[in-house]
């Protein structure tokens, strides 16, 4: 396993991780799968704005990405981050979600991030319980505040205090 920053050349396999998600799970809040050109811009704008993403390899190949982005626009939230990890369905359970968010972890406090949060279906218990293992805590619920597959979803906020 080799956790490296990400290269154009892995935007192929980010964006079939990333349309996975969208497609058929409620950890991203999207309906629509990514083209190549949108996800293009994605890359070019976290470059611009220094912010990092992650690819995790096994056996020569990217199974997964992560990365994080400002919490919130507003100025005042530019020490808050927030993480993203996605991993490829059939490499789950394998402990690279963790060797990922404690690389986005020490490169946030490197950077001189002063917290990182975390927003997660509340269905999702698995990505809720990971978190909590990695020092994130619960924070806040929001009922109802998303609508994807005919039903209302509530987020959870968690968070990790990085100095």
């Amino acid at each position: 396993m080799l956790i490296r920053e990400a290269k154009s050349r892995d935007l192929p396999v980010i964006l079939d991780i990333m349309n996975e998600a969208i497609l058929n799970t409620t950890s991203m809040y999207a309906y629509d799968a990514h083209t190549n050109a949108t996800l293009h811009q994605w890359f070019i704008k976290k470059r611009l704005d220094k912010m990092p993403i992650f690819v995790c390899e096994v056996d020569h190949k990217a199974v997964a990405y992560s990365s994080f982005d400002t919490f919130r626009i507003c100025d005042a939230y530019k020490f808050s981050v927030e993480n993203a990890i996605y991993v490829h369905k059939d490499f789950r359970g394998r402990g690279i979600g963790k060797q990922l968010l404690n690389t986005l972890i020490d490169r946030a406090k490197k950077d001189g991030y002063h917290t990182m949060i975390a927003g997660i279906d509340s269905s999702n218990q698995g990505s809720y319980h990971f978190h909590e293992q990695l020092g994130f805590t619960e924070m806040g619920r929001f009922r109802e505040v998303g609508y994807k597959f005919g039903r209302w979803l509530d987020l959870v906020f968690m968070q990790l205090m990085l100095a």
